[in-house]
């Protein structure tokens, strides 16, 4: 009798654990069931934007389902992070989170609503990418010490465009180690500040490569320096900003997509899988290379650790530059 009753038992066991397993199982075969939204933080035209068109389309040629861009611009990205954690934990809902939001807004902003990596799972990182120094097509500023020059002569109609933290800290460092005067302008997008300096609204604008890129090559624009130590291998002839004398003007942003934490493991899974291949896709790498961006497309684990690590760099520099910001 003892046998069968431990045959017994081990026939309920592994019927229990079928039922538990089986589920996730099939919910897995049958993810998505429905359209995909990607949840944009930015207005359209900004380079997030793009990488959102772009390697969505891949994504659904992947999985068979339409993927739908929702732009959620305002508060430098947040209002679309917002907005992703009221929604189903399905994996339907991504987010295409860009450091301003992911990084930089929980080093600045201590009741921040949500954290990068408890509230949301990092699936993979897009790109990464250096920033440019744009000013106008004025004859009097072709380079980083004419726009330097000039602000100070003029600092009543000196400003500068921003659409996040992450370029108002780069900017704000800037002009920490020029000593140039500036006021910030708020836009809704690196786009619409960059339009903004074509249109003589705003002196210069530290902005991102993809839209940055077009207008420079249409001189609409002129580009005075990328920040780092490497130039822009899409605007080779624009100095890095350490050539210049400014080492320190070293600042790096990134973009990349999210889920919900509590989204079902599989599901998540399944997601980082597919986003990694079509960032695999050697068009797609090729067409981001012409955003002047470094594509990635790395594992969920490394994202999270780059996530960590810039957190605690971007707090360092914000204390260093006594930056305050509000929430």
């Amino acid at each position: 009798m003892s046998g069968a009753r431990a045959a017994l038992r081990a026939f309920c066991i592994g019927f229990a654990a079928s039922l538990l397993v089986g589920p996730v199982s099939a919910q897995e075969g049958a993810y998505p069931g429905k359209p995909i939204r990607i949840i944009v933080g930015f207005g359209a035209g900004g380079g997030n934007d793009l990488f959102a068109r772009l390697i969505g389309q891949k994504l659904s040629e992947q999985v068979g389902q339409p993927v739908i861009i929702e732009n959620k611009p305002g508060a430098g990205g947040r209002l679309a992070v917002d907005f992703a954690m009221s929604q189903p934990a399905d994996g339907c809902t991504l987010v295409l989170g860009a450091s301003g939001a992911m990084a930089v807004a929980p080093a600045i902003y201590p009741r921040l609503a949500y954290h990068p990596t408890r509230t949301f799972q990092p699936l993979t990182m897009v790109a990464s990418f250096p920033l440019i120094l744009v000013a106008s097509m004025e004859d009097a500023i072709t380079s980083v010490g004419a726009l330097v020059a000039w602000a100070k002569a003029n600092p009543e109609k000196s400003n500068y465009g921003t659409s996040s933290p992450a370029f108002t800290i780069a900017t704000e460092l800037f002009k920490l180690k020029t000593g140039m005067p500036a006021q910030a302008i708020p836009y809704k997008s690196s786009n619409e500040s960059l339009l903004g300096v074509a249109a003589g609204q705003t002196l210069f604008t530290i902005a991102d490569g993809p839209p940055v890129v077009p207008l420079v090559h249409a001189a609409k624009v002129r580009a005075l320096a990328v920040t780092g130590t490497a130039r822009s291998s899409e605007l080779p002839h624009i100095p890095a900003m350490a050539e210049v004398g400014l080492p320190d003007v070293d600042m790096r942003l990134w973009s990349g997509f999210f889920v919900l934490a509590s989204t079902p493991a599989p599901v998540a899974g399944k997601l980082e899988s597919e986003l990694r291949r079509a960032l695999a896709d050697e068009g797609v790498r090729d067409k981001l290379k012409t955003m002047a961006v470094d594509p990635d497309g790395g594992s969920g684990e490394d994202f999270r650790r780059t996530i960590e690590r810039e957190v605690e760099r971007v707090g360092e520099i914000v204390r260093a530059a006594n930056l305050k910001f509000e929430d």
